[in-house]
């Protein structure tokens, strides 16, 4: 757990650093906007736990601030609200319907470089988003589907069940792809985006039931944005 925050805090750092380089072509331009997608979440376990995806939702608000031009580069910092559904369903791949699924509820702030090439007033531009991510846990939901009993499931996977978060506070490292259509009355986007978490919401020394349990997930997102200037 320690080495895994060391590397976070070591990704913040790094970011921090780059986010502050010399301008080549100064801009100063705010934008703020509004997303909403979808989550398909699974997490990692150790010992492994076969799963499915997960559908949740997610959806928010964003702050960006471009700064610079570098070349056909345009670069920019990007700050992020989002409500986001995760958790993991179980794959019992046995031929019934029985199922088990936990719907965990984040308030997530992604911090990212944002870096763009295309139209900077109408047209259209390609994008990447990069950086760290925290996020706070809410409320979780566990739902049992089926005439299965949980002192069937395999011993690994027995701790599971009625198991609450332990670890309220989330951290990892998210990117995305997206494509950014701008006109006069507004910038409309669409981004894939993927997180890795590199906390885990369980204990996790050797005493603990799982050496690992943090979130994956995949977020495909559409979003609007108007300049404020």
């Amino acid at each position: 757990m320690k080495r895994r925050l060391y590397i976070f805090i070591a990704f913040v750092l790094a970011f921090a650093n780059g986010s502050v380089a010399q301008v080549e072509e100064p801009r100063n331009i705010l934008e703020v906007g509004v997303s909403g997608g979808m989550n398909l979440n699974k997490m990692e376990f150790q010992p492994s736990i076969r799963q499915g995806f997960l559908q949740g939702a997610n959806a928010g608000v964003s702050v960006r601030y471009t700064s610079e031009k570098y070349f056909s580069m345009i670069c920019a910092a990007q700050l992020e609200v989002n409500f986001s559904q995760r958790g993991l369903i179980e794959d019992f791949d046995d031929g019934t319907q029985n199922n088990y699924s936990r719907v965990t509820n984040y308030i997530e702030v992604p911090f990212f470089a944002h870096v763009s090439w295309g139209k900077e007033q109408k047209g259209l531009q390609f994008f990447i988003n990069l950086g760290p991510q925290v996020g706070f846990f809410i409320n979780e939901k566990e739902n049992y589907k089926g005439d299965w009993a949980v002192e069937d499931r395999p011993a690994s996977i027995f701790p599971l069940y009625g198991k609450s978060t332990e670890n309220l506070f989330d951290y990892g490292i998210a990117g995305g792809l997206g494509l950014e259509l701008k006109t006069k009355i507004g910038n409309f986007f669409i981004e894939g985006r993927y997180y890795y978490g590199l906390a885990d919401i369980f204990g996790n020394s050797k005493t603990d039931d799982f050496g690992r349990s943090a979130n994956t997930t995949i977020t495909a997102r559409l979003g609007y944005s108007i300049r404020i200037f």
